[in-house]
């Protein structure tokens, strides 16, 4: 007997690839559970596969930064605090270096993260807490299927009471941009370009890299090509250096409520005699609107 819930949840994560950088990511999860019935006739209650297994992936990979633990640029270390970890992820001219808490990140053994290597992680985590009753399991991971214009960002919301604080979770987010209640492709497209594989932080989060708690290997690469992040925040201390190439600051936080708002005034420096009206989503199915 099968059951199946599409649609579970959505993972919206980052992870560290060696050709993109940091890159913002949603996934839509979709399960199957294989099994006999148990004395409630049931394979397993739908409530509980929505609460306890939705809780297990949500833990697992949900704003997390995912960590390809066996690429050969990848460094990992752990602190002397216990609490925090180095990740040292030495690209060619474009390093990145974090320091944080060890709930922010997923250490996934593959040499690059991709559905594959997720599905197999959360297909260890998951079945060791299924009941005897459930032989198999099938999980599904999927993009959203975004007809228009999108980019994938990164970011941390250090004000947050949930794991949005974490420096360096993400999402793979539609946007729509309206010029005097037109649809503008053009204007989608630009920002499409130029927020591909972004970081998007806050101006006062930025420090020089003096300020960061770096690993011995961080303190041999970080140069003036980097943008240096750190904040503390109620799970602790989060630092993140990255290429500055592949950054942007913004005077305001990163809630996707002042990013739609900065969109439209970024839009309506260039088109001040029109009215800007900017669509611009969280991962799936959420987000917020800006007017300029």
């Amino acid at each position: 007997m099968q059951l199946f819930v599409n649609d579970l949840t959505v993972i919206d994560f980052s992870y560290l690839c060696p050709q993109r950088g940091i890159v913002g990511e949603s996934w839509i999860v979709d399960i199957m559970l294989d099994g006999s019935l148990n004395d409630q006739s049931m394979v397993l209650d739908f409530g509980r596969v929505k609460k306890q297994i939705k809780a297990i992936i949500d833990q697992s990979v949900d704003h997390k930064l995912l960590v390809p633990s066996e690429n050969a640029i990848t460094y990992v270390t752990k602190h002397d605090n216990e609490t925090h970890y180095w990740v040292d992820f030495l690209r060619p001219q474009n390093s990145i270096h974090l320091f944080c808490p060890a709930d922010a990140y997923a250490f996934i053994d593959a040499p690059e993260i991709d559905i594959q290597a997720t599905l197999s992680y959360l297909h260890a985590v998951i079945k060791k807490e299924l009941p005897n009753n459930v032989k198999g399991l099938e999980l599904k991971l999927r993009a959203e299927n975004i007809p228009s214009f999108y980019y994938h960002y990164t970011h941390g919301l250090k004000k947050h009471d949930g794991n949005c604080q974490r420096i360096a979770h993400g999402h793979r987010s539609a946007i729509q941009v309206f010029v005097d209640g037109m649809r503008s492709p053009a204007w989608e497209q630009r920002w499409s370009r130029r927020w591909e594989d972004i970081y998007i932080g806050t101006a006062e989060d930025v420090v020089t890299a003096e300020h960061l708690t770096l690993s011995p290997l961080a303190k041999d690469v970080i140069g003036d090509r980097h943008v240096c992040y750190s904040y503390v925040a109620e799970q602790g201390v989060f630092e993140l250096a990255l290429p500055a190439a592949e950054n942007e600051v913004m005077a305001n936080d990163t809630t996707v409520e002042c990013i739609a708002e900065y969109i439209a005034q970024e839009i309506k420096q260039q088109e001040p005699t029109h009215e800007i009206k900017v669509i611009a989503f969280e991962g799936v199915g959420k987000g917020a609107i800006g007017y300029a």
